[in-house]
């Protein structure tokens, strides 16, 4: 079964320490659910800063044009440059602001590249915090991304374990009895933002468990990724 159980909720995940390279992430999300406990089919939420900083994948940036090389050295492409605003394509095929170089939730000076392959960075931690409480439960790494043609920012899914990507309705009927086509949902996206909800981005919150899902599959964040044969706007 693939849907909702009944109602979803969305919960915080409060007190989880600065984290630095060689943190035990997984430890410390486990730790801060202790008041809730972490239980079969939740899904754990998890910004990729805090995955980040575990992961060492922290540079210093002395100067604005060490930042901007930074920038050049993380995409593989450049979509649009304005000002000093890029859009660039990062390597794992994320087309973003500053190819995801970010300069927020980090000492002055320094700043966070995305983990080298979010999926399985998702896949460590949901692992391991499977061990620590015996829960079967899904991971969702996320970022902030703009929109084209929308204002305004939203988290999106970057690397997922234990979740689909997508959930396909084509060739079901609507209420209506018309057959859906195209309809694909980016569940983890929308999983994504209503995490965020309680998250923030400056309430030191970077964790929070969705509950109330009855979904499980083994995607991959690269499905929600357009081909560019598909792409209308490249």
């Amino acid at each position: 079964m693939t849907g909702v159980q009944g109602a979803v909720s969305v919960h915080p995940l409060h007190g989880i320490p600065e984290i630095t390279p060689g943190s035990d992430l997984a430890a410390a999300i486990v730790e801060a659910a202790t008041a809730i406990g972490i239980r079969d089919r939740d899904v754990v939420v998890i910004t990729h800063k805090v995955v980040s900083k575990a992961e060492g994948q922290i540079r210093e940036i002395p100067d604005e044009a060490t930042y901007r090389q930074l920038v050049e050295d993380e995409a593989v492409r450049i979509v649009r440059r304005r000002g000093d605003l890029v859009i660039a394509q990062t390597r794992h095929g994320f087309i973003c602001a500053n190819a995801a170089v970010d300069r927020s939730n980090v000492a002055a000076g320094y700043a966070l590249l995305l983990p080298i392959d979010p999926d399985r960075s998702a896949h460590r931690l949901r692992t391991l915090i499977e061990r620590a409480t015996g829960a079967s439960i899904g991971v969702v790494i996320t970022d902030t991304f703009g929109r084209p043609w929308r204002r305004g920012l939203t988290d999106v899914a970057i690397g997922i374990s234990g979740l689909p990507s997508l959930v396909d309705y084509r060739g079901t009927t609507d209420t209506h009895g018309n057959v859906l086509e195209v309809t694909e949902v980016a569940v983890v996206d929308e999983i994504a933002s209503a995490a965020d909800l309680v998250m923030g981005k400056a309430t030191g919150v970077p964790a929070a468990i969705v509950r109330g899902l009855d979904i499980t599959g083994d995607g991959r964040v690269s499905d929600l990724i357009r081909p560019p044969e598909e792409d209308l706007f490249r």
